[in-house]
């Protein structure tokens, strides 16, 4: 499937499909280069965290701030290496969050947080693999 995009100036009209993004031509990887890869996944636990009905704002605000205040001080300390709160969402969805603990550490350092304690967010644990030294762009 073809998808339109903006164009690159080399002639792809900006075609998005298996092999190009925005019209720029995506790497090729080799088996050697994926198997690599892949050798060097470690394992990470993902947190999917929900409003719930008792999230009302602006009677939330002070919990939410100190939820994030505690997000904050776990990625200082090394434990939560990914946190992304959802923005404009009128679905139930807070957050996503990836943890360098295991599934069963996860739990309680989220059944400690201000959010879940107050009962204004629910979550969910998924364990999954990830690659050392993937970031986020700046």
């Amino acid at each position: 499937m073809l998808v339109p995009m903006t164009s690159s100036g080399d002639g792809s009209a900006g075609v998005t499909d298996r092999d190009h993004v925005a019209g720029e031509r995506l790497p090729v990887i080799s088996d050697d280069s994926l198997r690599e890869r892949i050798g060097r996944a470690q394992p990470y636990t993902a947190v999917l965290i929900r409003k719930t009905a008792k999230y009302q704002r602006p009677q939330a605000d002070a919990t939410v701030w100190e939820h994030g205040r505690r997000n904050v001080a776990l990625a200082e300390h090394g434990v939560l290496a990914i946190v992304m709160p959802v923005s404009n969402d009128p679905t139930d969805w807070a957050g996503l969050a990836v943890f360098t603990a295991p599934p069963d550490e996860v739990a309680k350092i989220m059944d400690h947080d201000p959010g879940v304690q107050a009962g204004i967010f629910s979550y969910e644990i998924h364990p999954l693999r990830g690659f050392p030294g993937a970031a986020l762009p700046a």
